[in-house]
């Protein structure tokens, strides 16, 4: 990680979404320091609770043998299986035997939607989240995750289409929390123009984070542009100025002390 673009970042955020928290960012590694093992710690079987100690600017260090459910460890790239009849957890259920969460109308629907979601293979022994201002120059960081509220959405979206000449810079895609911040943006930045994943409308993920939160995830090579656009976009305008006092005025998106229990994306 260049130390001169992490301060640059970090000037013109504070200077345009001022109060706003900074984003997580994450990379995939084969090794780890003894610290950022230390210092990491799963929050529940749900890895999107543990974004509540990493925003905090703890780091959080995921492997093959992490204990978690299966949907993470899939849409991580550590393993190419879900659970055990995932078309039928995803619908209707099984009477007396699987309950159904009912976010597709049959279990052909959801065998459809699954071909989607293609397995890929992880980039590296370790998956390590830390705070933007965690991230040491030996971090090389693959994607940033911001969460937001609807006012910082606005400029981010505004930005991630700045300097295309179609609307589509932003995509939302039906997914897992877990799978808006990794798998969909992980093949986004395979394409020739990768675009920003807006996410965490699972149902299931919903608890585990602040009520008007969402998540904005860019892939590390857009968000270098992005970056470098901000000092001539609508971030300079007057109409800016006061979406960004009224962000200022917000504060930092603040964690439920004890959400309610969500059920585990598998």
């Amino acid at each position: 990680m260049k130390i001169q673009f992490q301060q640059e970042f970090q000037t013109k955020w504070k200077k345009y979404f001022t109060g706003a928290e900074l984003p997580v960012a994450y990379y995939y590694s084969d090794t780890v320091t003894a610290e950022d093992r230390a210092d990491s710690q799963e929050e529940k079987h749900c890895v999107i609770a543990t974004f509540q100690r990493i925003r905090q600017g703890h780091t959080f260090v995921y492997e093959a043998n992490s204990p978690g459910c299966f949907g993470f460890k899939r849409y991580s790239g550590f393993s190419q299986v879900l659970k055990p009849k995932p078309e039928y957890w995803m619908s209707c259920g099984i009477a007396g035997e699987l309950g159904g969460q009912r976010y597709k109308k049959s279990p052909d629907l959801v065998g459809r939607y699954l071909e989607c979601h293609p397995a890929f293979k992880a980039g590296g022994r370790f998956l390590v989240f830390k705070r933007w201002d965690q991230l040491g120059v030996d971090n090389q960081p693959c994607m940033v995750i911001f969460f937001v509220t609807a006012d910082i959405l606005s400029g981010l979206v505004a930005l991630a289409n700045y300097d295309r000449p179609d609307p589509d810079g932003v995509v939302s895609q039906m997914g897992t929390g877990c799978a808006t911040i990794v798998n969909y943006p992980y093949w986004e930045a395979q394409a020739d123009r990768p675009r920003c994943v807006l996410g965490m409308f699972s149902l299931s993920s919903r608890p585990e984070v602040p009520a008007d939160a969402l998540t904005f995830t860019i892939p590390m090579a857009r968000f270098e542009q992005m970056v470098a656009n901000m000092d001539e976009s609508f971030l300079i305008t007057k109409a800016w100025g006061h979406v960004r006092a009224r962000i200022q005025h917000a504060g930092v998106l603040k964690f439920d002390d004890s959400p309610p229990a969500g059920q585990c994306c598998s």
